[in-house]
């Protein structure tokens, strides 16, 4: 606190003067070099990748090398620019588990962009030789796929823009191929492009969509880059809410520090990496990620027991009326569904994975999802988690010959939750690129899932299939007719869970 009771503003000439308790950057702030450029500046970020590269920092003077220049893409990326920016990048993080917190100031972003309105200050950042790292969390509907296909979609607005403008992006895709472009003609070496959204072999999905970018650009420039660029897959695994006003409030009352911008989230973390990096990379395997040759295994755990079960209790525990994730878990209704998902639908799709106890992990799920110190919103799920995170798996399952009834009910509630209407006739809103014809759809359907299941840009063939409809079909009516409640209790007695 400042002598007149304020809490201080966080800053490179104010952290060594911040409370004990509250864990400070011990390397020098201004010999910080960036070798990492990061699309997508989110509270994710910032507790992952960033937070991973600052402990490194701690105890590795040559990680000072890896800074991060973070940039914002879109034009609400404004308030980040404006927050950390004067903050010289630095921010507070907030890890806290069911009985206690750690504080740390986080130093590892050296520069802040906004790219909102213009990407050529990005651009800039990312021609500079000593980057050989950029990286992304843009979440999946930045990489501008079709969403039945996951391929790059060449009718999506920004990849239009960019295809009129490629000198000039504002698509993460279009930005990544005018990088490489600018690298191969002043003869650079290529960067490597890391992936750390979550998204299914999400190295893969962005290698195509940026080498489909780049044949509808310059065909020369895509076998350039087919040749020369890399894209690891990555398994990424921390839960972290959007921050609230709350928290700010709470940092200046609890710690005296006025942040802008900090970040709260669980002190669960994982990361898995493919180790395909083209000028070396930071030794992050000496703070806790993991590297192995193939991440697929990693990727489908997390994928199908996490997003996919997260997924399902968030959609109906909205319909239940539920503010939070770890409100749903007290649901003894939900948490028992939630536990049988993953033990009879979910579990039974993944190969084995090598140095993970399935039966712990799951638990261990379960314990983070009850916490009642992060506050994450059901909301923040239903808005972030793709759909896919249940489609996938039924068509895994239906390929096994196996039963979908659980996952059924996890997509009724979905899309009873697209209709835009709670139980009690309060909007919902709903954010997704479909948006509209979702709610179009629900309202034609009813409880029907046949016009939602139309939709083949998300359902492809599914529709097709009555092992899936007929069960879909079911619960869809149970919680139009009786409600999310009684839909669960239903469902426990008739799928004894």
């Amino acid at each position: 606190m400042t002598p007149d009771g304020k809490a201080v503003p966080l800053s490179a000439d104010t952290v060594a003067g911040l409370p004990a308790d509250v864990q400070v950057p011990r390397y020098a702030l201004d010999r910080r070099e960036v070798g990492i450029v990061h699309l997508g500046l989110g509270g994710f970020h910032r507790a992952h990748m960033a937070r991973y590269t600052h402990a490194l920092m701690q105890t590795d003077p040559s990680a000072l090398a890896w800074s991060i220049a973070g940039a914002g893409l879109l034009p609400a990326d404004r308030r980040m620019a404006e927050s950390l920016g004067p903050q010289d990048g630095l921010y507070t993080l907030v890890e806290r588990s069911g009985s206690g917190e750690s504080v740390s100031v986080i130093g590892s972003i050296a520069q802040v962009i906004y790219a909102g309105e213009s990407s050529a200050a990005l651009l800039d950042a990312i021609a500079q030789p000593a980057v050989r790292i950029v990286s992304l969390t843009v979440t999946e509907n930045g990489y501008c796929l079709n969403p039945a296909t996951r391929q790059l979609d060449p009718d999506h607005a920004l990849i239009q823009a960019d295809l009129a403008s490629p000198r000039a992006p504002r698509s993460a895709v279009g930005i990544i191929v005018e990088s490489y472009r600018r690298r191969r003609d002043a003869g650079q070496a290529p960067f490597t492009a890391l992936s750390c959204d979550n998204i299914q072999h999400n190295g893969n999905v962005l290698r195509a969509a940026v080498l489909a970018f780049a044949r509808l650009c310059e065909p020369e420039l895509a076998d350039w880059i087919e040749a020369h660029g890399a894209f690891p897959n990555t398994m990424v695994d921390r839960i972290t809410p959007v921050t609230a006003p709350a928290d700010i409030e709470y940092l200046a009352r609890h710690y005296g520090i006025a942040d802008h911008w900090p970040v709260v989230c669980e002190d669960f973390t994982q990361w898995v990496i493919e180790d395909n990096f083209l000028a070396g990379r930071p030794a992050w395997e000496k703070v806790g990620a993991q590297f192995v040759p193939d991440v697929t295994p990693y990727e489908l755990m997390k994928l199908r027991l996490l997003n996919g079960s997260h997924l399902a209790i968030a959609a109906l525990g909205r319909l239940a009326g539920y503010t939070y994730v770890h409100e749903t878990m007290a649901d003894d209704l939900l948490r028992r569904m939630m536990a049988a998902l993953m033990d009879r639908e979910l579990g039974p799709t993944l190969p084995p994975v090598p140095g993970i106890d399935l039966a712990q992990y799951k638990q261990t799920l379960m314990a983070r999802f009850a916490n009642p110190a992060i506050r994450d919103t059901v909301e923040r799920v239903n808005t972030d988690a793709p759909l896919n995170v249940l489609t996938v798996p039924i068509s895994a399952r239906l390929e096994m010959g196996g039963s979908v009834d659980l996952l059924a009910l996890a997509l009724a509630g979905w899309i009873r939750r697209v209709r835009g209407v709670d139980e009690q006739g309060q909007a919902i809103e709903v954010r997704h690129p479909l948006a509209g014809l979702l709610r179009e759809k629900a309202e034609q359907g009813g409880p029907d899932p046949m016009p939602v299941l139309g939709i083949t840009s998300l359902f492809g063939t599914l529709g097709g299939d009555t092992r899936l409809v007929l069960p879909l079909r079911h619960w869809l009516e149970s919680l139009y007719d009786a409600g999310a409640h009684n839909t669960l209790v239903r469902a426990a007695n008739e799928l004894s869970f």
